[in-house]
Parts: structure tokens; C-alpha cells; sequence
């Protein structure tokens, strides 16, 4: 699927979408057929909690693997060494962890409803490489 098609609902069918079907007359005259629309695609509520369960896993995969050992992990296991608190720095953190993914939500949605997915797509691939090349020189030059 490309990203600049028209919109479509996880299924991979648009809810909106209608498509002829063919179906052979019952006349001797095989050339002739009649056109009916298809109803459109309604999408269960099952199918709609699997596909949130579907978003929620792939995100907390995501996020968590690419968490593992950065350094936020790396300095909340500092500052709980150090302040004896483990539960108070576990709730700060927890909360910063929060409330920068929430930004992260809310600036995503605001990107999407202005820009193409194409766009968003090769700058987001231009930030990571550039971001890439920064991480490789610092390692060069350390």
C-alpha cells in the first residue's frame, strides 16, 4: 500500500469504499452482465479492540526495546542508587516518560492532519540518518 493512496482502515479495506461486482446474466447472451454495487464494509467492534490491541503492542515493543539501556534508563538507574528512593524516582521518571509521549502524540497528530504521509515519512528518514551521521562522528572523534 502506498502511503499517499487514499485512506484505509487497518483491515486494508475503506470504509467508504463501493466496488462493482460482476455477475453473469441468466440470459443465453454471455456478453451481457448486470452491475451491482457491494455494500460497504462494516468493521465489528472485535475487529476494531483487535486492531487496538494490534497498535498497542507494536508501540509498546517498539518503545520499550528502544528504551532498553539509553541514556534515561541509564540515569534513572543513577538517581535511584543515589537517593535511596526507588519508588519516588521510579513515579518521576514514569511521569517524564509520560508527558514526553504525550508531546510526542499530540505534535505526530498535528504534523499528520498538515502534511503528506509522504513527507512525514522522508523527513523523519532525513532527521534519523542526520542523527545517525551525528552518533557515528561523535564515536570518530572520541
Amino acid at each position: 500500500m502506498k502511503l499517499d493512496s487514499a485512506p484505509m482502515s487497518l483491515s486494508g479495506i475503506s470504509e467508504t469504499e463501493y466496488q462493482p461486482e460482476l455477475k453473469d446474466s441468466t440470459e443465453s447472451d454471455l456478453t451481457t452482465a448486470i452491475i451491482e454495487p457491494l455494500q460497504p464494509v462494516v468493521v465489528d467492534s472485535q475487529t476494531k479492540q483487535e486492531s487496538a490491541t494490534a497498535i498497542f503492542g507494536t508501540t509498546f515493543i517498539t518503545i520499550f526495546l528502544a528504551e532498553i539501556g539509553d541514556k534515561t534508563q541509564l540515569s534513572t538507574l543513577l538517581m535511584s542508587a543515589e537517593s535511596h528512593s526507588p519508588w519516588v524516582v521510579f513515579l518521576g521518571s514514569a511521569a517524564a516518560l509520560v508527558t514526553t509521549s504525550f508531546l510526542g502524540v499530540l505534535l505526530g497528530s498535528w504534523i499528520a492532519s498538515r502534511l503528506s504521509p509522504k513527507i512525514v515519512e522522508k523527513s523523519a528518514g532525513v532527521m534519523l540518518l542526520l542523527i545517525s551521521i551525528m552518533l557515528f562522528w561523535d564515536v570518530i572523534n572520541s
